[in-house]
């Protein structure tokens, strides 16, 4: 069974790219694997290992400048959901594209779980999720909002023409583990919205505290690895990956005529060329090989 830690913490490096090294450093040397982003406004990832590889890389990103008081949700798996690991400098750890945007000086009021239920069923509070459409498309609250946004970065230009909408309402928001909101609740607050609310911790943190019968969460939780999606109690969900688009498949998904594994998908098919499916069907076959040999093909992740 692996220890999945899912971290960021918005804070100024000065040097990001001295952070690196010593960081991909340890996390190879405890078998850790995922994907850390580090960049001047903080660090942001996902990845999993072994209990104790888990703690030694979480204790030394607790020493890294403004990061004592780090806060992670962690889940388990019981196969490694990454092939490898990435420590990647970025200019943002979660891309919105708005200069202007400063979670260190104000985000919305955080919400616990547990009080969760009773925001969102105010009549007087729009519910808005911040994930992209694809991650929305298998799961989320009932009754929030979809912005049918394909990047996190659409976002503020979604909030320009829709904004109207919401005039004298509370504006409740939520994402996966809590970082997209820190940014959209901040740029709220610079729009000049006055009540502004966010799920502490994320979805994954609801669905590790709340009780499935009084969950007002609809469906899975997509996740950015290879269990990709969780459900309540954060067990690893029933959803696959085409791995052509990375969106998410269900079983019925892989039952259309579209849908050959590794290749294509009924959303992405005609989103690639012949050139482009002959390479994904060599990759496929890898894959194929490398499993039959007991390893891990790089190209799965």
């Amino acid at each position: 069974m692996y220890t999945v830690a899912a971290l960021y913490k918005f804070t100024p490096f000065d040097n990001p790219a001295e952070l690196k090294e010593p960081l991909a450093r340890l996390a190879c040397t405890q078998g850790v694997k995922g994907t850390l982003l580090l960049a001047r406004e903080g660090i942001n990832g996902t990845i999993a290992g072994t209990r104790e590889g888990i703690d030694a890389v979480l204790a030394h990103i607790r020493r890294l400048p403004g990061c004592s008081d780090l806060d992670w949700k962690e889940s388990t798996a019981t196969e490694m959901p990454f092939a490898r690991l990435k420590v990647r400098l970025k200019k943002e750890i979660v891309t919105m594209g708005q200069p202007d945007v400063n979670p260190t000086a104000a985000v919305g009021a955080y919400v616990n779980p547990k009080d969760w239920n009773d925001l969102i069923s105010d009549p007087n509070v729009a519910v808005i999720d911040t994930r992209n459409d694809y991650e929305i498309e298998i799961g989320t609250f009932e009754g929030a909002i979809d912005p049918e946004t394909k990047a996190f970065g659409e976002f503020p230009d979604w909030w320009r023409r829709n904004h109207n909408r919401f005039a004298g309402k509370k504006i409740a928001m939520f994402c996966t583990g809590g970082i997209r909101c820190e940014k959209s609740t901040n740029y709220l607050i610079g729009q000049g919205v006055d009540e502004v609310y966010h799920l502490k911790g994320g979805i994954l943190k609801y669905l590790e505290e709340v009780p499935e019968d009084q969950s007002l969460w609809r469906g899975e939780c997509f996740v950015f690895d290879q269990r990709v999606s969780v459900g309540h109690g954060l067990v690893e969900g029933d959803y696959d990956l085409c791995y052509a688009c990375r969106r998410p498949l269900s079983a019925e998904g892989k039952k259309h005529p579209a849908y050959e594994k590794g290749v294509s998908c009924a959303r992405c098919v005609d989103e690639y060329s012949d050139a482009d499916r002959t390479r994904f069907r060599e990759r496929q076959r890898q894959i194929d090989l490398a499993k039959a040999r007991g390893k891990t093909h790089l190209g799965q992740d």
